[in-house]
């Protein structure tokens, strides 16, 4: 196609897709190739009953059980944006310091899951506790279906612990949001009036060096019809942050017209599966006991250090499988 690159900016949305397609294909090939490799040692272990060559065999096994597993997930995700990245929003519930800590043990928990997935994060804007923690961050998460897997996430997340900040050592429990929105790429269908915006700029917070400190380079856009308020401090530029926060307050008025559309969808169907804010959807109980449970679908587990540290697999699959099976029943 001579004139494909004559519009940039579709010609990189193909060029993504196709990256996307390339990648599953190659995912397959190599099952394909795993399973031959298998056969193969199956037939030297019957030739040679030995245990290093059983050993061998049952390690390839596994391997490839793990690789089709992840390959069946990836299946799952069958959403419009599901292959997109992700942009995660954490917001502390009541509870001050105790909430806000909360809050940043939650971004620890998602930065460590993107990096063990090889994800690009940025942190698009932050606002820190006054004594400790995070009142709220908003994080853009780079990679093929992140927001696939992501948005297993959404909803309210407790915590129970003995809390650090209570010198009486009582037990606390503390709540969090997750909001999760795709970082779509293409040009979306929404007429933003600028008389409807307040937009205010001021010192960004947070690590990011001595020049951050000193320029009012961070932008903050309040949409006034909704009441949506969105940040950008990533960026030493006061244009391209204006840029970031209009392209998230954008992805927000969209998904703000498609929530509107399923909640008709779902009223005339008899049926709402919509995760309303005030919903829990996870509890993590590190005292008098460790567990970590989703109460969609009742998968839990007694790690709780594990799940903190970045493991959510176990959660994400559950969520999937069962939106899936919903969605084809």
């Amino acid at each position: 196609m001579p004139d494909f690159w004559d519009n940039v900016e579709t010609a990189q949305v193909v060029l993504k897709e196709r990256g996307t397609l390339s990648e599953q294909v190659e995912r397959a090939r190599q099952l394909l190739t795993m399973v031959s490799d298998c056969e193969v040692l199956l037939e030297f272990v019957t030739a040679d009953e030995t245990e290093a060559a059983l050993a061998e065999l049952n390690h390839e096994i596994e391997k490839t059980e793990q690789v089709l597993a992840d390959f069946e997930l990836s299946k799952m995700l069958s959403g419009e944006h599901d292959v997109a990245s992700a942009i995660v929003e954490i917001n502390s519930g009541a509870g001050g310091t105790e909430a806000q800590d909360w809050c940043e043990m939650l971004l620890r928990m998602y930065l460590r899951w993107a990096e063990k997935q090889g994800y690009k994060v940025q942190i698009l804007s932050i606002h820190e506790g006054e004594t400790a923690g995070i009142k709220n961050v908003s994080v853009l998460i780079e990679g093929v279906n992140a927001f696939g897997y992501l948005r297993a996430e959404q909803g309210i997340h407790r915590l129970v612990r003995i809390s650090p900040f209570d010198s009486n050592a009582r037990r606390h429990t503390s709540f969090s949001s997750i909001s999760v929105m795709p970082d779509l790429d293409t040009e979306i269908d929404i007429v933003i009036n600028e008389d409807e915006l307040k937009i205010d700029t001021y010192r960004s917070s947070g690590a990011g060096g001595q020049h951050i400190n000193k320029t009012d380079s961070a932008v903050r856009i309040t949409h006034l019809p909704t009441g949506i308020v969105v940040a950008c401090q990533t960026d030493r530029s006061q244009h391209k942050n204006k840029a970031q926060a209009l392209k998230i307050l954008k992805i927000k008025l969209y998904e703000l017209e498609e929530t509107k559309k399923r909640e008709v969808l779902d009223q005339m169907a008899g049926e709402r599966r919509k995760i309303d804010f005030g919903s829990q959807i996870r509890s993590y109980v590190m005292h008098p006991y460790q567990m970590v449970k989703d109460h969609r679908t009742n998968f839990e587990t007694g790690d709780t250090q594990s799940v903190l540290d970045g493991e959510l697999w176990g959660f994400i699959r559950a969520y999937l499988m069962d939106d899936y099976w919903n969605k084809v029943r």
